[in-house]
C-alpha cells in the first residue's frame, strides 16, 4: 500500500477533527477525497504531509509512519496545498529550482526543473515572473514544485479553484497522466472533477468516513434510480410522507423535486395516485441517474 491509515483520531481540545479513519489506498490510484467544509478532510492531508500528528492511531506512507519517520515520509510527498503559497518576486524557472534545492537534488537539479517545466507545460511562460502569470500557470508552478522531486504520493488540494475551463481540462488531465505513475490524493468540491478524473471517492463527514468506493458505483449509487419531477404548484414538503414507497425527498424548488424510491420500488403509479388525491396536477416526470453531486449530499446529508 502507498498510504495505510488505521484508527486515526485527531482531537482540538474536546473536538474530534477526525474519529478512528481507516483507509488504505493502493499505487497508482487517484482518490477523491470529498467532504464538507469542516469535515476533517484538511486533518487528514496535514498528518499525511507530517504538518500535525495525530492523536491515536498509525499513519503511514510507502511503509514509513509520520511519526516515527517524518523525514522520509516528507521525501516521498509532494503538497499542492490550497493557497499555493509561491514566490510571487522570483522567475519560474528560479524559483523551481530553488525548491530543487531544498530537496537537495544536487547535480540533477537543473535537469529536473527542465523536465517538470516540459511536463506541466510552462514553456511559453518560463520567461516571466510568478507575478505575471495566470491563475492557471501558477497551479502549473505549483504542480511542478510539488513534483520536483519525483514523489511516490501526490496530495491536492483543491488544485483547479478559480481556472476557467479551458484550464481546467488542462490540469485535469495533467492531474490523470500524474496519476498513471503515482498514488494521487485531490481534495475538491468540484464533483464533476471527482468524476472525470477519480478512479476512487473517499466522502469525510464530521470527522468519520461516511463513503469508500469507486466513482462509478458512488455516481450510480448502486444502481438506484430517481425521479425528477415537476408540480404546477408549490408543494408542501409534508404532504410526501403519505406517498407509498417513497424513501426520500429532495427540493430543487417549490415546484422541482427529486425523489427516491424504496430498493426496488418503482413509484410512478403511486406517485400519480398520490398526485391526483392532493389535488396536485405533474407537469413532468422522468428517471435521473443518481449523480456524484447527489450521492454526496445524501450521504452527508444523512449523517447531520
Amino acid at each position: 500500500m502507498s498510504i495505510i491509515v488505521d484508527k486515526v483520531t485527531k482531537k482540538y481540545g474536546d473536538q474530534k477533527a477526525l474519529d478512528r479513519v481507516s483507509v488504505n489506498i493502493k499505487p497508482g490510484e487517484i482518490v477523491g477525497l470529498l467532504g464538507p467544509n469542516g469535515a476533517g478532510k484538511s486533518t487528514l492531508m496535514k498528518i499525511l504531509t507530517c504538518f500535525i500528528p495525530p492523536t491515536e492511531g498509525v499513519a503511514s506512507v510507502m511503509g514509513f509512519d509520520v511519526q516515527d519517520s517524518p523525514v522520509e515520509v516528507r521525501k516521498l510527498v509532494g503538497y499542492l496545498p490550497e493557497s499555493n503559497p509561491l514566490y510571487t518576486d522570483m522567475y519560474i524557472r528560479e524559483y523551481l529550482l530553488f525548491v530543487a534545492n531544498i530537496h537537495k537534488l544536487g547535480k540533477k537539479a537543473n535537469a529536473r526543473v527542465n523536465e517538470m517545466i516540459e511536463l506541466t507545460g510552462l514553456q511559453i511562460e518560463v520567461h516571466k515572473k510568478i507575478g505575471m502569470l495566470s491563475k492557471g500557470f501558477r497551479q502549473r508552478v505549483g504542480l511542478a514544485q510539488a513534483m520536483i522531486h519525483n514523489p511516490s504520493v501526490l496530495i491536492l488540494d483543491e488544485p483547479t479553484a478559480g481556472l476557467d475551463p479551458n484550464q481546467l481540462v488542462e490540469i485535469r488531465q495533467l492531474i490523470k497522466e500524474i496519476g498513471a505513475e503515482k498514488t494521487v490524493i485531490l481534495s475538491t468540491h468540484i464533483m464533476q472533477e471527482v468524476e472525470a478524473v477519480c478512479d476512487r471517492v473517499v466522502i469525510i463527514n464530521k470527522g468519520r468516513i461516511v463513503a469508500d468506493d469507486t466513482t462509478a458505483n458512488l455516481t450510480q449509487l448502486k444502481g438506484e434510480d430517481l425521479i425528477e419531477v415537476e408540480f404546477d404548484k408549490a408543494i408542501d414538503q409534508q404532504l410526501f410522507n403519505s406517498l407509498s414507497g417513497l424513501k426520500k425527498h429532495q427540493k430543487i424548488d417549490s415546484r422541482n423535486w427529486l425523489l427516491e424510491p424504496q430498493k426496488g420500488k418503482d413509484i410512478r403509479a403511486d406517485l400519480n395516485k398520490w398526485a391526483v388525491s392532493n389535488q396536485i396536477n405533474i407537469l413532468s416526470m422522468r428517471k435521473k441517474a443518481s449523480s456524484m453531486e447527489e450521492s454526496f449530499y445524501r450521504l452527508t446529508r444523512d449523517k447531520n
